[in-house]
């Protein structure tokens, strides 16, 4: 079970990952494994961590990016990082770690840090096969990941995740007992419209999307009453209707964002 509220970030780098600042002579932008493919600028989705011989499968959240100028991020499982990358032929380094604070189920956590201490084991060996890629410390120890494409706005089932207020300083806090995996969103481009549900009752409402803003008309819902802190996370959601809200789409990521600056976070179901 998640705590009840997470640090959007921290800038130094969690005591469990000493990832290495990259050596002089490594230089960005060496960023194709040897079967000819790119691994910058995709998204990978971890798929198990074998540390010692013991594979660790990963759990639904954990992704690795890079992008072209050696900007690493993901999420180990529970927390979510950012690192800079550097590349040496089919090395691959990072350092410079910061991680988010949040505490997650035994499982999600002690993947983590098998995870983050084979990441930070570097210099890594990247192999690319088709939409496959592992990257090998020079113990021997691996992490699989597959190439995963972006979900689109339209049609994809949004799992809402975490509610968070607005401003710099801000939390993000996952939804209460019970309400994980039940509200969800999805956007009907020809009918102009949005419908899924909010923790306890179904949901609909015109839905007009243009320039990076999202036009919600008044919620129609259902007249279903469930437990307290359900009801009071729907409350929360239904605060997003009747208005017009910006939106952010991040390969399976769907942030909203209200004009009181109240955030929404949905992730693609998969």
């Amino acid at each position: 079970m998640y705590r009840q509220k997470q640090r959007i970030t921290r800038t130094a780098a969690l005591a469990l990952l000493p990832l290495a600042a990259a050596c002089g002579t490594e230089q960005a932008g060496s960023t194709t494994a040897d079967a000819g493919k790119p691994v910058t600028g995709v998204h990978w989705t971890v798929d198990s961590v074998t540390v010692d011989g013991t594979e660790h499968d990963a759990p639904a959240d954990a992704y690795v990016t890079i992008d072209d100028s050696g900007r690493a991020q993901g999420n180990y499982g529970c927390n979510h990082f950012s690192a800079q990358a550097t590349f040496d032929g089919d090395r691959v380094r990072l350092g410079d770690a910061t991680v988010t604070e949040m505490a997650c189920e035994e499982g999600p956590m002690t993947f983590e840090e098998n995870l983050a201490r084979t990441l930070a084991d570097g210099p890594l060996r990247t192999e690319v096969s088709g939409d496959r890629l592992t990257l090998t410390t020079e113990a021997g120890d691996t992490v699989r990941l597959t190439e995963e494409r972006a979900a689109p706005l339209y049609g994809t089932r949004w799992t809402v995740t975490t509610l968070g207020e607005g401003g710099p300083d801000g939390v993000a806090e996952p939804l209460p007992a019970g309400a994980e995996g039940t509200a969800h969103l999805t956007f009907d481009k020809a009918a102009g419209s949005v419908g899924g549900r909010l923790t306890c009752n179904k949901v609909n409402a015109d839905a007009t999307v243009r320039d990076g803003r999202i036009t919600l008309g008044p919620a129609s819902t259902t007249r279903m009453m469930c437990e307290a802190s359900l009801m009071a996370t729907e409350k929360r959601l239904l605060r997003l209707f009747d208005s017009t809200v910006s939106y952010r789409l991040e390969h399976r990521t769907l942030t909203l964002t209200s004009e009181n600056g109240e955030t929404v976070t949905a992730t693609a179901e998969r």
